[in-house]
């Protein structure tokens, strides 16, 4: 298996559970029973997570008004995308900064 391939299936395994661990927390809510702390799906999204999050909180209408945890949560996801376009964008800059590097040393 390449590398690539096994990051796609690692990342779509966060955002599975991502999504399961939501799914749990707004079924807890239904029943009144124990839920998963914020910080633990807000931990999910942060490593990787955040598309799941974002798919289970419009699929499952669940802390769509809860503030601080909406804002952090899109705080992530901003965060995410920002990395995905340095990565994606990288064959072009990163030569750049490089040579800039080794002048500056």
């Amino acid at each position: 298996m390449t590398q690539s391939l096994t990051a796609v299936l690692l990342i779509l395994l966060i955002n599975a559970l991502t999504f399961c661990v939501f799914w749990w927390d707004k079924d807890a809510a239904r029943k009144g029973q124990w839920r998963v702390p914020e910080s633990r799906l807000l931990w999910l999204a942060l490593i990787g997570g955040s598309p799941g999050a974002v798919v289970a909180q419009r699929l499952l209408r669940h802390k769509t008004r809860k503030e601080p945890f909406r804002m952090q949560l899109m705080l992530i996801c901003a965060l995410h995308m920002v990395g995905l376009v340095a990565w994606l964008s990288a064959p072009f800059w990163a030569p750049m900064a490089l040579a800039a590097l080794s002048l500056a040393l």
